[in-house]
């Protein structure tokens, strides 16, 4: 299939204004194939600046409403997409049904497949450096149609971040797809975005853990009925905060969103 035919309706996809802020945060409302449209237009059209996609869920929403800081960075991106089931039910509240669930998991390897044969290139960064390497064995032998360049592990000092960009600008990539968690990986593309030379990145949160088998998806049962957190907390139970915590939290803050719309 040519480029051209993939990226029929540019100017669709450029105006697509389908926006709902959600607890202060702007999301993108865009089904999956119109996500992977997105982002190969993106990579067509390169600019000076390297563009930034995010993805949100109940916790990057519960750290954007405690940080303003954060919650500009994640407004300041070019796309910001929707995962998971707190942020189809705060949409819901706004009168918007979110076309599809983007999770980054799915979404990233879905956008690898539909655009393979290109000659893109990509770059790795983040986590530790068995995990990187484990990622980038996964991702060389799983992504026919796409050149992974090259990759680097996410412990690296202040003092040695432009080293970091220095070797990602002379591989030319594509895609730097940048895996920190949050709020670190937003706030890292925000701040070197003018220095990477490359069309876009991307934070992809825990996506690396996955490609290096020492995090699995939760079971489908699981997925279809909104609680993947559940999955990964058994897997994780240091994060047990985060889940339990956290989503009261969220709940709570659905529930005055909830009365507010009476």
């Amino acid at each position: 299939m040519e480029l051209e035919s993939i990226l029929t309706d540019e100017l669709l996809i450029v105006q697509n204004d389908d926006i709902v802020s959600i607890f202060g945060v702007k999301i993108h409302n865009f089904s999956i194939d119109n996500a992977i449209r997105y982002m190969m237009f993106l990579i067509k059209h390169e600019q000076a600046i390297c563009k930034s996609i995010f993805f949100v869920n109940t916790h990057t929403l519960n750290l954007a409403e405690s940080n303003r800081g954060y919650q500009d960075v994640l407004n300041s991106a070019d796309a910001v997409f929707g995962d998971g089931t707190g942020v189809r039910w705060a949409a819901k509240l706004h009168g918007t049904t979110m076309k599809d669930n983007l999770v980054g998991t799915d979404l990233i390897p879905n956008f690898f497949k539909e655009s393979a044969g290109f000659g893109y290139r990509y770059f790795l960064l983040g986590g530790q450096p068995d995990i990187i390497y484990e990622a980038a064995n996964y991702a060389s032998s799983h992504f026919a149609g796409w050149q992974m360049v090259g990759y680097h592990h996410g412990y690296f000092s202040v003092e040695e971040t432009a080293e970091v960009i220095d070797k990602i600008n002379s591989l030319r990539p594509h895609v730097v797809l940048v895996g920190m968690g949050n709020p670190n990986q937003e706030l890292w593309i925000h701040k070197h975005r003018s220095q990477i030379k490359a069309p876009m990145a991307i934070g992809v949160g825990g996506l690396f853990h996955y490609w290096a088998g020492s995090l699995n998806r939760s079971p489908l049962f699981l997925r279809l009925i909104g609680m993947e957190w559940l999955g990964i907390l058994f897997q994780q139970p240091h994060k047990w905060k985060r889940y339990f915590i956290g989503n009261s939290q969220f709940l709570l803050r659905l529930a005055k969103l909830a009365k507010s719309k009476i």
